[in-house]
């Protein structure tokens, strides 16, 4: 792992309790979008915590009980596919992330918000494009995230195993597009999602 220092944003912010907030599931075609808002000590070193991204799901799940254990806050929460239906993905991720933020406590002065769009979450915040890469309150939410989420999924797979959800976990692959083509649709996919698929039937 390079030589970052997730620290670097914080440090110049005069807040003491900062939060990190990312996403996971945007692009789904099934499944919820889940969000994360994580509170870290500040300069608290946690070995090995990066980008979810960049890590195998094994580091990740070893790493999950870890932030859980450390922060000094975490809120982990969902947006459903049926409001990424109703409001789109941008204004259902927004929500998943204000929820995660709400359940804060103690609150946070400032939020470092993953990403280049931002929204009213109740807090003062600032965006930070590759977040997840740079900071590491994001960084740890990005790992919250993912591991809520690809949970959600693995369980989901077993009410519909016939999709394969614990394997792909919702996204759109040969497999997934196959399974759609076989068996239609379940109540977990985005509809939103699925109209140029179902159009060029």
């Amino acid at each position: 792992m390079s030589e970052i220092n997730f620290w670097e944003i914080e440090s110049e912010l005069p807040y003491d309790l900062i939060c990190g907030v990312d996403e996971a599931g945007r692009g789904p075609l099934a499944g919820p979008v889940c969000a994360a808002a994580v509170i870290l000590p500040k300069g608290l070193v946690i070995p090995g915590l990066n980008d979810s991204k960049k890590l195998t799901d094994k580091r990740r799940r070893e790493l999950f009980p870890i932030i859980q254990q450390e922060a000094v806050s975490f809120g982990i929460a969902f947006a459903s596919q049926e409001e990424i239906d109703e409001i789109n993905i941008l204004q259902a991720t927004f929500l998943a992330m204000r929820r995660a933020i709400d359940q804060l406590d103690p609150k946070p002065d400032f939020a470092l918000i993953d990403g280049n769009r931002e929204t009213d979450f109740g807090v003062q915040c600032k965006t930070v494009i590759k977040g997840d890469s740079l900071s590491a309150n994001i960084a740890a939410a990005s790992v919250l995230a993912k591991v809520s989420r690809d949970d959600f999924m693995i369980a989901q797979a077993e009410k519909y195993p016939q999709y394969g959800f614990d394997i792909h976990k919702g996204y759109g692959t040969r497999a997934h597009y196959a399974a759609l083509e076989q068996y239609g649709v379940c109540p977990l996919h985005r509809m939103s999602f699925l109209k140029k698929f179902y159009e060029q039937k």
